[in-house]
């Protein structure tokens, strides 16, 4: 969705000599003021759109600048005396200081200098002078929110956040002030909470593409992601900010994915494993290592835990699978061995000694293997423990022809595999086939 040109951007295409001229004819001090003169710099999506609404929800690609005009908006209202009492609510703790306060488009760096905007880390707060106070949460934390008021939030990254129960505790304590109202700065994923967000009369849509920012942008980001993604579906989503339905073909969809969805797990789960597609290097180019904690109870449900995947150095992964074996009280580690072999399963006995670890080895391809535990899924049989937004969009993007050069290895969804598999699947002796709840001629290598 293209947008109009901010005044900055109408200058930036004058003649150089023509906008030399007119930055030299004007006063130092307009010119130290105009760099917080948001108005003048905006593009119009990100404005406040009129009207009576409650919720604006900005569905932007990467880079498209919605984290300053959150920041912006926050910054307005608090000066103008609109707000006093806000809460600002990020993915995680680390989100809300480094991206929606200390970040080059947060709030501080966006304030003037003589507001003397204080930021107090411990306390988690912000406070202005003129009496404005924000608090800070992660949505990491939902029962943080469970009562405590506010006349107005700032809520990034939505679309990302694990426990659907920050939103909606924040959203009931929205409610003092003469006209409550949120605004949240999203890059889209068709999760429930986005799709309900989005149909509820009281919200409005600003979006927003990578394009409409290239000018602040790195050229050398600019050509390696449109190079990558676009005209691609997942591009669609990460650089024009669209929401996007489930892909046709794959094996799952976030329709049932939400139908299965749980709080939380029985208290006395009869398994527990923790399951590891190690990568086979690291680094910001390297594969993902898949790190997926899963539960059975006695009736043969099994529940996704956890998501701990990432790009991790060997030590790091291998440290994080053992936290997570006795943070879960898991009776086994299973991890893939086709590229690592036995130096996966002494990393991480070299860890932590005390691991339980089955090693486990692919001889069918990933969709092959995928497929009887998508048929648990349809079955109702496995139920995701709150929101896992990463391993969910690479599960419903999962097809027989996914594209890996511009989706990524699914680490996320091996890992899932082999833990549901060794929870939900009965394995073959050698020389004898293998036995699968409801399937048969699943070739598993243990």
């Amino acid at each position: 969705m293209s947008a109009s040109p901010s005044p900055r951007e109408r200058l930036t295409v004058l003649p150089d000599e023509t906008r030399r001229g007119f930055l030299a004819s004007l006063p130092t001090e307009v010119l130290a003021a105009a760099q917080y003169e948001w108005r003048f710099w905006a593009r119009p999506d990100q404005l406040e759109p009129p009207g009576a609404w409650r919720t604006w929800l900005m569905r932007s690609g990467r880079g498209a600048g919605k984290t300053r005009a959150g920041a912006e908006w926050v910054r307005a209202k608090v000066e103008s005396g609109v707000y006093g009492r806000l809460h600002l609510v990020g993915r995680t703790d680390s989100d809300v200081r480094d991206t929606m306060v200390e970040g080059p488009s947060g709030l501080l760096a966006v304030s003037p200098a003589h507001v003397r905007l204080r930021y107090r880390p411990r306390l988690r707060r912000l406070d202005w002078p003129n009496g404005a106070v924000a608090l800070l949460y992660s949505a990491e934390e939902p029962n943080r929110l469970r009562g405590p008021q506010c006349e107005a939030a700032w809520l990034d990254e939505l679309a990302s956040w694990t426990y659907p129960a920050a939103y909606h505790n924040l959203m009931f304590g929205l409610r003092i002030g003469c006209d409550p109202r949120c605004v949240v700065t999203s890059t889209p994923r068709p999760t429930k909470l986005i799709r309900e967000l989005v149909a509820r009369p009281g919200t409005v849509q600003t979006q927003s593409s990578t394009y409409a920012n290239r000018c602040n942008l790195a050229p050398a980001f600019l050509e390696e992601i449109l190079a990558t993604y676009e005209g691609t579906r997942l591009g669609r989503q990460e650089i024009h900010g669209e929401i996007l339905d489930d892909v046709p073909g794959a094996l799952w969809q976030h329709q049932r994915l939400d139908e299965l969805r749980v709080k939380e797990a029985p208290a006395a789960l009869a398994r527990v494993v923790v399951a590891v597609d190690p990568a086979v290097t690291s680094g910001e180019d390297a594969d993902e290592t898949g790190i997926v904690v899963c539960g059975r109870d006695e009736e043969r449900h099994a529940y996704v835990l956890a998501d701990l995947s990432g790009r991790y150095p060997p030590t790091a992964w291998a440290k994080k699978v053992a936290a997570a074996f006795h943070r879960y009280q898991a009776d086994a580690v299973v991890a893939e061995v086709n590229q690592g072999g036995d130096l996966v399963k002494d990393m991480l006995r070299l860890v932590d000694g005390s691991l339980r670890v089955k090693t486990v080895h692919a001889t069918r391809g990933k969709y092959q293997r995928a497929e009887p535990v998508a048929g648990f899924y349809e079955q109702g049989r496995v139920h995701h423990v709150g929101c896992h937004p990463a391993l969910e969009d690479q599960m419903c993007g999962f097809t027989v022809d996914i594209d890996r050069a511009v989706q990524g290895s699914p680490d996320r969804v091996d890992a899932l595999v082999w833990g549901l598999t060794d929870l939900l699947v009965k394995y073959r002796e050698p020389g004898r086939p293998c036995t699968v709840d409801g399937f048969t001629g699943l070739e598993i290598d243990y």
